[in-house]
């Protein structure tokens, strides 16, 4: 279980939830994954790799942490996929409408199901950037929509789903794919542009759903189904600087650690990976300033699922 009480160790007046601006919710879990086992202990090895991370990032020359980090507690539902699933629901709109920045940690990506319809229901117009080895749009598998392998099947059909990465997937899932807004890596290797057409086709608001096997497993080996041909690292970062840049990135979940006790370069990755987005989100806001709201839920932003708070809280 996670044991750590603060994000990477941070002192306790950048941890608290009433003064900071972002949320980490923590969920162990692995209940539908097919190959390799152990997402679910994939947020204590990032939490503690976080806790042996240098805090000043020097690309940004900012120590985002001090914007403020409350470390949530666990999702912890595992009676079923579909009870997993409307928990991390329930928790991640819950700080949405508290005005976070909230941010998930998986867990497989089933989880981001959840996140994905929390989002979606909180702002209007919504861009899922998915950025994965695997297509992961299965209506079902196994018997349960509910599954890693559809993660993002609903996605595609209720918000504008962009897949970045994609190098495995079934025939089936052609069927939900709209290959005007998916970026295969065969193809990609050989387009200088692929970032670019990527953000082009992006709404204002983004949700980030970064699956860890989308990098290559020459740097990225502890994660459940490796597939050879991925990211390397400062590509990724090139490529989600650029978005933080020139999108309004909403939030964000990171899936799919499948730590190994004699292989912790990767737990660090994912470590590095979640506090550089961080870092990229909060670079151009000096610390301190008063929270302006300008990627939490806001009415001009959510439009007409505004009303849909207000039944919530009838």
């Amino acid at each position: 279980m996670i044991t750590t009480n603060n994000y990477a160790g941070i002192p306790d007046e950048f941890a608290q939830l009433e003064k900071a601006k972002v949320v980490l919710i923590p969920v162990p879990y692995d209940g539908t994954s097919s190959w390799g086992k152990g997402a679910d202990k994939g947020p204590d090895a990032f939490l503690e790799a976080s806790a042996n991370m240098e805090l000043y990032d020097i690309e940004t020359g900012t120590e985002v942490y001090q914007q403020g980090i409350y470390l949530a507690d666990a999702v912890t539902e595992n009676s079923s996929p579909e009870a997993m699933v409307n928990a991390v629901h329930r928790t991640t709109k819950e700080y949405i409408k508290r005005n976070k920045f909230v941010t998930v940690f998986g867990g497989e990506h089933s989880i981001s199901i959840g996140t994905i319809k929390a989002f979606n229901e909180c702002f209007d117009n919504l861009t899922v950037l998915h950025i994965d080895a695997h297509a992961d749009l299965r209506k079902s598998y196994d018997g349960t929509k509910y599954n890693h392998a559809c993660a993002v099947h609903e996605a595609s059909q209720t918000t504008n789903l962009i897949q970045v990465g994609i190098r495995s997937m079934d025939a089936i899932e052609k069927t939900f794919m709209d290959e005007e807004k998916t970026f295969f890596a065969h193809d990609m290797v050989n387009d200088e542009y692929w970032m670019d057409k990527a953000i082009d086709l992006m709404t204002d608001n983004v949700f980030i759903t970064f699956d860890l096997d989308a990098l290559d497993p020459s740097i990225m080996p502890s994660t459940g189904t490796p597939e050879p041909g991925g990211l390397l690292y400062y590509e990724a970062l090139e490529f989600l600087k650029q978005v933080f840049e020139d999108k309004n990135v909403v939030g964000f979940d990171i899936v799919e650690l499948c730590p190994n006790e004699k292989e912790r370069s990767s737990d660090f990755l994912a470590a590095k990976l979640y506090y550089k987005m961080l870092s990229y989100k909060f670079m151009g806001e000096a610390v301190n300033d008063d929270y302006d709201n300008s990627y939490a839920v806001d009415s001009k932003q959510i439009g007409n699922n505004h009303s849909k708070f207000e039944d919530d809280e009838e």
